[in-house]
């Protein structure tokens, strides 16, 4: 483990006990949004997820929003939400698995999100998964299985996982080609529990619950019995494998920070080496000490204050403590005693790095694990899946959601906002058919909407948190000199309190939720303040629920989030990448003998703003050229020479730009090389939005065309669930046909298709175990289903 950021204060609020910053100002205090939801989808952004918080973007910086929590970005089996991790190193620019485009979108258009969001003064957190693998096998599971690997009793010993790269692309779907795949981060079933270096399956850290569970110790390591790729491993190999990708991963994507998934069910020690080498060895890239890092541990205070200790601080976690408190206010009903809200609170939430404060703890009410409603087609609420629900739900709807969003952003910590709080799409019909862009489509909650801005504008970051009233309706919370915040669970009584403040005699307040009107009020000479806050029953003056926020009246506001730049690098390597016709066709060292170009990648970068861009040989005795290239494949800039190559360009128009490397003599022998980029994207989309194969678009240069295709995944698949991946060439209308073995007709349906991959779920009731056919006329293509 490393020891140079050491735990130099504990601050515990507990009860009526006073929890005070002093006079420094904190860090790292951000205001995150979760942009996404469970089974985030758009039929406007089929496998496009990073497009539609691009068109987004904008409304997110008016509101205030520091960062967002992007889903996972790496590929899965299934093209699912993310959290099946199959591929680490293919992005959406791989054809693999019958497709291209991970849920987000393919390579370019995660970059290009992530820009945007940069462009916008956003940052961009990061969801990564370390606990396990998912999905081992050719799109038909045609290889994936190790007949050797030692049984879980869960993964049916599918743990050969061999992936394609520039130098071998899928050419068919059968085990042989599979297994001989050499993209980069192979493993085997030695890497995953049980094996000969950790041959266990209990506890929190060996539970194999979503596949192949990886083995971070150091004697799981060892070769395929049945693969054809089967480089020899090393102790500890896939704590260094997964060290080195989660560098390139921050190199490539450019992201800021990063949310940890189920850090229970993986060592300690494991994510204190990959949290110290993403915040402190990733050169250019590096983090930083104080780079937002927080970790999902289900579990009481002490268990996360003692996860932060094992970590080193290194990173926060959701206070899931703090949210049992936020819990019991809405499911109250009123009766919950509400002054015993702060004595819920982690006690590990903010440390002194460097000689400045940092808040590593996470506030939030709501996230993708916590919330799953059961919806209609039109994606209103019907119900809820509470069995999938880590911890309980609070509806959006519920009168009291004001007020605990109040209490998140007013104490310590960087809150979570989740996205179905903020956004209502539980009641408009519109949940997969909205523009993001539109507020009649995607209706912002006001009152979630007045807190952000009333936690921006009037700093509540910069005050010391202190408690000033406690009783059962009634909590105050001063952010000192900045702002006070009340907040009462009462239905329909008003609490009215006098309190003690750090605000100097005379000092004006008034309350910017609206609540209270035009009134004020005026600290007395003792530095005392009466704070008066609505019942959430929503009668107060704007409608607002169970919160008052006091600041001074002539309070400075006008948070503005400044646009910047992003970094991001590529690696030209013959096992990264992929130059299968459908692929992006990016990645390929340069070859021997040859002044072939290979494609690192592309950029959207806006009119007017420099792009610096840098080569990096891996010998810098040959001549190398690299380049950017237009839609139309004009150079724009080149630089040939020896060494580092560096040059800048300055687009007279936003769009995108290809990067691009060759070499410059027939004598060089084949090499890998790196090539960076310094840009700034436009703060949105100019012109189309798409960036696929087979669309006619005004700003990109197209992809090769793809062919139709029909993928069923997983399968064999569940009775009541069939997930369907279709490549279509263009846009169209599909019917799709499910037979049994007698050739009876036992689900149809009909969806639109649009140019590029379609990910569809097949709403059939619950089917006898058996072989079933699918097929789709218009497609001319069909697929065999096997129902477990």
């Amino acid at each position: 483990m490393h020891t140079s950021i050491k735990w130099l204060q504990k601050l515990v609020l507990a009860g009526a006990a006073l929890c005070v910053l002093g006079s420094q100002p904190a860090h790292a205090q951000k205001v995150v949004l979760q942009g996404f939801w469970w089974d985030y989808w758009n039929t406007n952004y089929p496998n496009g997820w990073a497009n539609y918080i691009a068109d987004l973007a904008p409304r997110l910086k008016a509101m205030g929003i520091d960062a967002v929590w992007m889903p996972p970005t790496i590929k899965n089996g299934n093209q699912g939400n993310g959290y099946s991790p199959f591929d680490n190193y293919d992005l959406g620019d791989k054809y693999q698995k019958g497709f291209v485009a991970t849920r987000v979108g393919n390579k370019d258009e995660l970059l290009r999100g992530v820009a945007i969001l940069h462009a916008n003064g956003i940052d961009v957190v990061q969801d990564v998964v370390l606990n396990h693998n998912d999905g081992a096998g050719s799109a038909t599971g045609a290889g994936g299985q190790d007949p050797a690997a030692w049984e879980d009793y869960t993964t049916s010993k599918y743990k050969n996982f061999r992936y394609v790269s520039y130098n071998k692309p899928a050419t068919d779907e059968s085990a042989a080609n599979y297994l001989a795949r050499d993209g980069r981060f192979s493993k085997n079933w030695p890497n995953f529990t049980p094996n000969v270096g950790n041959n266990s399956t209990s506890g929190d850290e060996n539970a194999v619950l979503f596949g192949p569970d990886i083995s971070y110790y150091s004697g799981s390591y060892g070769q395929s019995s049945n693969a054809t790729f089967n480089p020899v491993q090393g102790s500890d190999y896939m704590r260094n494998k997964q060290r080195e990708w989660l560098i390139w991963y921050k190199k490539q994507v450019g992201f800021d920070g990063v949310r940890l998934d189920a850090v229970k069910h993986f060592p300690a020690f494991a994510m204190e080496d990959f949290l110290y080498n993403l915040q402190s060895n990733a050169g250019w890239a590096n983090g930083g000490a104080t780079m937002f890092a927080v970790g999902e541990w289900v579990g009481g205070s002490s268990q996360l204050d003692q996860w932060c200790t094992n970590v080193q601080d290194r990173a926060g976690t959701f206070d899931f403590s703090l949210r049992n408190g936020l819990y019991n206010i809405v499911s109250g009903g009123g009766n919950f005693d509400i002054g015993s809200l702060p004595g819920y609170q982690q006690g590990r939430r903010v440390v002194l790095i460097n000689g400045t404060y940092v808040h590593r703890t996470v506030p939030f009410v709501n996230n993708h694990d916590t919330f799953r409603p059961q919806v209609s087609s039109t994606g209103n609420y019907i119900g809820w899946n509470t069995g999938s629900e880590l911890a309980p739900h609070i509806d959006p709807f519920d009168p009291r959601l004001p007020a605990v969003y109040a209490a998140a952003l007013a104490v310590d910590g960087s809150p979570q906002i989740f996205f179905e709080d903020l956004f209502n799409i539980g009641n408009t019909g519109k949940r997969y058919s909205h523009s993001p862009k539109s507020t009649t489509d995607l209706p912002v909650r006001g009152d979630l909407e007045n807190l952000i801005w009333c936690h921006q504008n009037l700093q509540f970051k910069q005050g010391a948190y202190k408690v000033r009233w406690q009783a059962a309706d009634h909590l105050v919370i001063e952010r000192s000199t900045k702002a006070i915040i009340g907040i009462n669970d009462s239905w329909s009584a008003w609490q009215n309190n006098t309190v003690s403040c750090d605000f100097a005699p005379g000092t004006v307040l008034k309350d910017y939720s609206g609540a209270n009107g035009t009134a004020t009020v005026t600290v007395s000479s003792s530095q005392t303040v009466a704070i008066n806050t609505p019942p959430c029953n929503g009668t107060a003056n704007g409608g607002r629920r169970g919160y008052s926020v006091w600041a001074p009246v002539n309070a400075a506001t006008g948070y503005n989030l400044v646009g910047r730049a992003t970094t991001q690098e590529w690696e030209l390597a013959n096992d990264l990448g992929d130059s299968h016709a459908s692929s992006l066709k990016q990645g390929g060292q340069l070859p021997a003998a040859s002044t072939a170009y290979r494609t690192a990648g592309r950029i959207y970068s806006d009119a007017g703003k420099t792009v610096t861009y840098t080569l990096f040989p891996t010998d810098a005795t040959r001549s190398l050229t690299v380049e950017l290239v237009n839609g139309s494949g004009t150079i724009l800039t080149s630089r040939t020479g020896t060494g580092n190559l560096t040059g800048t360009y300055t687009p007279t128009a936003a769009g995108w730009i290809t990067l691009r490397a060759k070499n410059a003599s027939t004598a060089n022998p084949a090499q890998r090389a790196f090539v960076k980029v310094t840009y700034t994207a436009p703060t949105a989309v100019v012109g189309s939005m798409t960036a696929r194969g087979g669309a006619t678009v005004t700003d990109v240069t197209a992809e090769a065309a793809l062919s139709d295709a029909l993928h069923v995944y997983p399968n064999p698949t569940a009775a009541n669930r069939i997930d369907v991946v279709v490549e279509s060439v263009g846009q169209r209308t599909a019917t799709l046909r499910l037979y049994d073995l007698t050739g009876r007709l036992v689900h149809q349906q009909t969806t639109r298709l649009y140019p590029g991959t379609n990910e569809l779920r097949l709403s059939v009731e619950s089917l006898p175990a058996g072989v079933y056919q699918l097929s789709s006329p218009e497609l001319n293509r069909s697929s065999k289903v096997m129902v477990r």
